[in-house]
């Protein structure tokens, strides 16, 4: 099964598709350069029932937020 999702990059703005395996686990994170800028960004992904939430924010966020 092919599963995708979306965030918006915090650095430039930009929505970013990124696809989602889910043989890694329904709860994965991990850190993913931005295509278009190259800044960090750190994505959560939770998978239950065939449906996806990502939720990220810049790695280089100093808040923790």
């Amino acid at each position: 099964m092919e599963l995708e999702a979306v965030y918006i990059c915090d650095s430039c703005g930009e929505e970013i598709v990124v696809p989602v395996d889910p043989t890694a686990g329904t709860r994965q994170q991990y850190v993913e350069d931005c295509p278009v800028c190259c800044n960090p960004n750190e994505l959560v992904v939770e998978i239950e029932n065939d449906r996806v939430q990502l939720d990220s924010r810049s790695e280089q966020d100093p808040s923790g937020s």
